[in-house]
């Protein structure tokens, strides 16, 4: 059955928190969708809005940051993609995983089934201890080469030379992340599928705008099963009026909140599997 009325708050409040601690409290799966604005508190830069990565243009040839980051681009100008990756592994190097990060990793000690499905290519789901991680856009500290099967993940992008070349082929290597124009990786995507398809007793959004449709359905499709849901966003989104729960807040506050409600409330009793 659906959580009730829907709630919407402007600020976080005692009750909204209680009621979403309590949800977490009884289930055994909960589905975390993330995106930039949980590692906004790491100070990493959110994708849209003030200041976002995609406000950007590219100083020297006036490209909007779409092209610039683009499959197209990485084939034909390696070293303009490679300036800005490079921007963006540095923001990752110079900041760590934050309070938010560390309290999805503790629920995934405390419910049984925890999958959190992350458009963030930062990494700081792993970092924090989450083994349930999803990263559906992949991850920057993940290197492959654009010919041969090369593999490697590195710790940073410190020893690398711009654009890095291949130790077996000498060709061009890049991050394994989804650029602009390129389809999502089957692998995950089909595990994220699969995934949805068992469900989920409680679904949230967190620090998303949600306006990639696979990143909404399981919002949507909690819904119309009576599943309850939750947004955790400062700012309004396509799903702030589906929602059962809106929590005007940043990630790591609303989180952590709910995780002082959640630690004194019993553990449901599991009979059998």
């Amino acid at each position: 059955m659906s959580s009730g009325p829907v709630k919407r708050r402007d600020t976080i409040d005692r009750d909204l928190v209680e009621g979403v601690a309590q949800l977490l409290a009884q289930a055994k799966s909960a589905l975390f969708i993330t995106g930039a604005g949980i590692s906004a508190d790491s100070g990493l830069p959110t994708y849209r809005g003030v200041g976002g990565l995609y406000d950007k243009r590219d100083a020297e040839h006036g490209l909007p940051i779409e092209t610039v980051l683009s499959g197209e681009m990485m084939a034909r100008r390696p070293e303009v993609v490679w300036k800005y990756l490079h921007e963006v592994e540095l923001a990752c190097r110079t900041a760590q995983p934050n309070r938010g990060h560390e309290i999805l990793a503790l629920l995934e000690e405390r419910i049984p089934r925890v999958v959190v499905f992350t458009q963030n290519v930062d990494g700081f789901h792993r970092a924090a201890g989450s083994k349930n991680v999803i990263a559906i856009h992949g991850d920057v500290h993940d290197l492959r080469c654009t010919r041969c099967e090369w593999r490697k993940t590195v710790p940073d992008y410190a020893t690398l030379t711009f654009p890095p070349k291949c130790p077996r082929c000498a060709c061009v290597v890049r991050p394994d992340v989804v650029l602009f124009g390129e389809p999502l990786p089957e692998a995950p995507f089909q595990r994220f599928e699969e995934e949805v398809a068992r469900g989920f007793d409680v679904v949230f959004s967190i620090g998303t705008s949600a306006l990639f449709p696979y990143v909404a359905r399981p919002v949507l499709l909690a819904k119309s099963e009576g599943k309850p849901t939750v947004e955790i966003n400062p700012a309004r989104t396509d799903l702030s009026d589906v929602v059962d729960f809106r929590i005007v807040s940043g990630a790591r506050h609303a989180l952590r909140a709910i995780w002082i409600a959640l630690k004194n409330k019993p553990k449901p009793t599991r009979l059998g599997r």
